[in-house]
């Protein structure tokens, strides 16, 4: 699958991978300053941003995008960063081509499975009836029920759009994420080892990665380092500022094997 992306700056290229729900429109601000020093992509993953739909969604098929992404852009050695799912596709990637990057930098998901069955987000976004919404505040109202944190909701309603028609549909392909949310909650998908630098960035605020992940982690990425934030789970958007500090500190630090 072609999958959207936006490219910004020269140099050496970083691929950054939102996670579920998201889309590269949320990663802008870092990915401007990332381009002072590097060539970015940010891509939009199956299903989400303006990225095709498709029925078939799980991390081999997300691994086998990125494969492609990377073999049609000609990337050699990409640094890859990844969020939540994306930081989980991006393990996966790092487990099945070792060989097609060079660093790995994992934003507050652990290698491990997650309970996701009854995720409260997909009821929130399946609550609210588009073909009766007359505007973007009444979808957050409606949301609001299910998402008190008002920067979460803005957040997931930049996948609201307007249609030709003048209503509303999502960009995301709702339907499937609600059917395949099983496959986004599963453990690696690969055994094995990364034998190369990764960066592990956590939010202290949330329970995503655990202390009692660090071993696994390290057994799985030997070369790994991981950096706690004083945030929850969006690490990136609560302190974009130091989030990019901390990864550019360490990419300076971190020569590829």
């Amino acid at each position: 699958m072609k999958l959207f992306f936006r490219e910004y700056g020269n140099g050496k290229p970083l691929i950054i991978l939102h996670g579920l729900f998201g889309s590269s429109d949320n990663w802008l601000p870092q990915a401007k300053i990332f381009s002072d020093q590097y060539k970015v992509y940010v891509v939009d993953l199956r299903n989400h941003g303006q990225s095709p739909h498709s029925d078939a969604f799980d991390y081999p098929v997300m691994v086998a995008d990125l494969v492609e992404f990377v073999q049609e852009h000609q990337l050699n050695d990409p640094i890859i960063l990844g969020h939540s799912m994306g930081g989980k596709a991006a393990m996966n990637f790092a487990l099945s081509h070792p060989d097609k990057l060079s660093r790995l930098i994992v934003v507050d998901i652990a290698p491990r499975a997650y309970d996701l069955e009854h995720y409260v987000i997909v009821d929130g976004l399946k609550s609210i009836p588009l073909s009766q919404l007359s505007s973007r505040n009444d979808a957050d109202v409606i949301l609001s029920k299910f998402v008190p944190e008002p920067g979460v909701r803005q957040f997931l309603l930049k996948n609201l759009q307007r249609t030709a028609e003048g209503g509303f549909s999502w960009k995301i392909n709702l339907p499937v994420l609600d059917q395949k949310l099983g496959n986004v909650g599963v453990d690696l998908q690969v055994s094995g080892v990364f034998d190369k630098p990764a960066l592990f960035i956590r939010g202290s605020q949330s329970s995503y990665i655990r202390d009692e992940d660090r071993k696994k982690i390290k057994d799985i990425f030997p070369k790994s380092s991981l950096v706690s934030m004083d945030t929850g789970h969006w690490v990136q958007a609560e302190k974009p500022q130091e989030f990019v500090e901390v990864v550019m500190q360490w990419l300076t630090t971190q020569s590829p094997s």
